[in-house]
């Protein structure tokens, strides 16, 4: 080996070690909707529930605009998005959505990126309900008229654009599109058309696309199935099951939805899939297939309605919109273990074993993931108004929003 090819595989191996260490520093990051590991579940251990009297420290807030979007949490950078717009304002056209990149430790302005998108308060405050997502240095957002942008994550500058709606004359569902963009290989799959699609990461072009029907609300979740990647999510009356690489759809079974509101993402437990739907009035735990799904058990005791729950040690937890409650389940049998009120529409993530709930009205609690009981280890008021967005911890940080644009980061470190 020469001396200069010898300094150039030196070099390498220490970026790659560089690289490693980077990448183990960053495991407490979060970088998409429902965390690394895509089940609500943070990888975060410095962090704790013994807070003061007053609640966590505020290390910093922002306004970032009316909507449902959570956070996303990169390489020391807070990503979140928001609406210009006010309930009541009939000059759509100055309304924006804007994507925004703050500083993770002082909530400094970055860069921020917007584009001419109604609020469309129908029913509800309106704005985005997609979360941005991180990947290979770039964030990629949907907005509810199928706006798509892959922006560069450190300056915000346009990589490429989709009017996805406009381009393949795709119906918009009643509530827009709402499904966070899931990066796997280089493909960014949306729940957009009738059981979603497939744009490529490098430079929007369409690679598949399913149909021009009405979307489902939640996001598309992967699973693997003979060897097989696929993705299952909701369309607008259904539960489908679609191969990444082609967009063959697999199967579908009827889901049929108050208002068309199929939202919860389904959760994926090995060769299990938990299904809940308030709207729907059906909670099922099934058996995975190549092409088909078996039910394993149904009730109506465990019916979410924005958000997922979180399934630890095989329990899962979350809000039962119809009980109006707070609820622990035995995932095999679909037994309540416990269940406790006054939270409404709340949102839950879990790490360290213990849950991180926030409920509608603003109140932050820490309770242990148990099957014995609810335990309420920590808590604290830490927002006004609404709150449906779930909250996200990382890097020893708490991030939480309020519909009406309120971003509160909370100091939880150890």
């Amino acid at each position: 080996m020469t001396k200069s090819r010898q300094c150039r595989w030196s070099l390498g191996l220490f970026l790659a070690f560089v690289a490693g260490l980077s990448f183990t520093v960053s495991g407490a990051d979060w970088p998409n909707w429902r965390g690394p590991t895509k089940n609500g579940i943070s990888m975060d251990t410095h962090w704790s529930a013994d807070w003061p009297s007053g609640g966590p420290k505020v290390l910093w807030q922002k306004e970032i605009g009316i909507g449902f979007s959570s956070m996303t949490v990169s390489a020391g950078r807070v990503y979140a998005m928001g609406n210009t717009g006010t309930k009541g304002d009939k000059n759509e056209k100055s309304h924006r959505d804007v994507v925004y990149c703050f500083d993770a430790e002082t909530g400094h302005e970055i860069w921020q990126h917007g584009y001419a998108t109604p609020l469309d308060p129908k029913y509800y405050e309106g704005g985005p309900s997609a979360t941005p997502t991180l990947a290979d240095g770039n964030v990629f957002t949907l907005g509810k008229t199928g706006e798509v942008y892959c922006l560069d994550a450190a300056s915000g500058a346009v990589r490429w654009h989709a009017s996805l709606a406009q381009e393949h004359g795709l119906k918009v569902p009643t509530w827009g599109f709402s499904g966070s963009a899931l990066i796997i290989d280089n493909l960014v799959v949306l729940n957009v058309g009738t059981h979603g699609l497939a744009l490529n990461k490098a430079d929007g072009a369409l690679v598949w696309s399913t149909g021009t029907k009405e979307a489902g609300y939640s996001t598309p979740v992967e699973y693997e199935v003979d060897g097989m990647q696929c993705v299952a999510l909701f369309g607008v009356d259904t539960l489908a099951g679609v191969a990444i690489k082609t967009g063959e759809v697999l199967w579908e079974i009827p889901w049929k939805a108050l208002h068309d509101e199929n939202i919860a993402d389904p959760v994926v437990l090995g060769d299990q899939m938990l299904v809940s739907s308030f709207l729907g009035d059906r909670c099922s735990l099934f058996s995975i297939g190549v092409d088909k799904l078996t039910e394993v058990w149904q009730h109506k005791d465990f019916l979410t309605w924005l958000n997922s729950p979180v399934v630890y040690q095989g329990y899962a937890y979350g809000a039962d919109n119809k009980g109006k409650a707070f609820r622990c389940m035995e995932v095999n049998t679909g037994k309540i273990m416990w269940s406790k009120k006054g939270f409404g529409m709340a949102s839950v993530m879990m790490a360290g074993g213990k849950l991180i709930i926030l409920s509608e009205k603003g109140q932050l609690l820490v309770v242990p993931a148990s099957p014995d009981g609810f335990k309420e280890l920590a808590s604290a008021r830490i927002l006004k108004g609404k709150c449906w967005t779930v909250p996200v911890l990382a890097n020893g940080r708490i991030h939480a929003r309020s519909a009406a644009g309120d971003l509160v980061c909370l100091d939880v470190s150890i």
